[in-house]
């Protein structure tokens, strides 16, 4: 056991069982010593599920008791901030479900904490880790799109709130709703794969369209009729890039379309490329001739893909910063959504980086 890395995880939500906690027991260098939720009877039910013998209520006493070299965050999203510093602080690494946190100050604080303490932070951005998303990167990164000058990216559902009266529906806990929701998912891939430019402006609109029902949850959560909702479940908007592309983006909750849409869109110089629904198609063309090719990732055995738990303990032991999802591209986030809801509530676009003028024409 002295060569295995402890691991804890923190909040024993839905997310945390389907995702975290699975990904480090299958880690053969990894022994899992505690789970700790504020919920009395959560967490004793995932580590008596998972043959975990570590319970806690208070992660501050998880700590002092177990000294975790890896946590997983996993709680709402106002909670990120306080115990990524707290782990850090404390000798841990952190792995942290997206958002990193709810606001541009407290991702500050989150990479100063992890540069003064030497350890690591990565960012649960799980669609970064896809086949098709390696497979994508890099094939953007061999220039086989040329230069990027366009793009689309978006989650609509059509039925996809998370429950109302629930912390995503608060604006205290969550930080927003959709935009910091879904926007975590697919704004940051179609961002990630553009190589994550410089943003001179943005602007947008928030919606509150079906804040009064319950009708329109998502399968599997559950609503308060007279729970809170004080966030939006629909967010449009633009971004103007410093090297003058531009990404538009939608994200909604609840629409009344055909069907769920999850989606990044690119135009390049010498290709294209969509991911749509999980499906990867890519556009380009030879000898003068317009071509579309879809990869076929699943039957290629040797394709080596990356693993988001494996990726990150590797980095721990070799001592590298992740090179997928680290602290500062939280930090990078943070710093969009702050303008894109100081965007929305003055009606107005917001500028971000005036290195280069940005020509607003709207």
């Amino acid at each position: 056991m002295t060569n295995k890395l402890k691991y804890a995880l923190i909040g024993a939500g839905g997310n945390a069982e389907k995702k975290h906690i699975h990904g480090y027991l299958a880690l053969e260098d990894i022994e899992v010593v505690a789970v700790c939720d504020v919920e009395p009877g959560k967490a004793a039910r995932m580590a008596e599920k998972y043959g975990v013998a570590g319970v806690y209520l208070d992660y501050k006493e998880m700590f002092a008791k177990e000294r975790p070299d890896i946590v997983s965050v996993v709680t709402p999203n106002h909670l990120h901030a306080e115990i990524t510093e707290y782990a850090l602080s404390h000798g841990a690494h952190v792995h942290c479900e997206k958002p990193l946190c709810i606001s541009k100050a407290e991702a500050e604080r989150i990479v100063a904490a992890r540069n003064r303490s030497g350890k690591q932070v990565m960012i649960g951005l799980n669609n970064r880790f896809t086949n098709e998303a390696v497979f994508l990167k890099e094939w953007i990164d061999a220039g086989n799109l040329g230069n990027i000058y366009s793009a689309k990216a978006g989650w609509i559902r059509r039925s996809g709130i998370p429950g109302r009266g629930t912390w995503f529906t608060d604006k205290t806990r969550a930080g927003g709703g959709v935009m910091i929701d879904l926007g975590a998912h697919y704004l940051d891939l179609a961002l990630y794969f553009m190589g994550l430019p410089k943003v001179s402006y943005t602007a947008g609109s928030i919606h509150q369209n079906f804040v009064h029902t319950t009708a329109r949850n998502r399968n599997g959560y559950k609503g308060i009729e007279s729970g809170l909702f004080n966030v939006e479940d629909a967010a449009t908007g633009y971004l103007g890039l410093q090297d003058g592309a531009c990404l538009s983006f939608d994200f909604s909750w609840a629409s009344n379309i055909e069907e769920d849409r999850f989606f990044v869109e690119l135009m390049g110089t010498k290709g294209g490329a969509s991911l749509v629904n999980g499906t990867l198609k890519l556009f380009g063309e030879s000898s003068d001739i317009c071509l579309d090719i879809t990869p076929r990732l699943k039957l290629n055995p040797t394709l080596q893909l990356k693993n988001e738990f494996r990726h990150f303990v590797d980095c721990i032991k070799d001592g590298s910063q992740p090179l997928i999802a680290p602290a500062e591209d939280g930090l990078y986030f943070a710093e969009i959504v702050d303008a894109f809801y100081q965007s929305a509530a003055a009606g107005s676009p917001v500028i971000l980086n005036q290195d280069r003028p940005a020509v607003l024409a709207l």
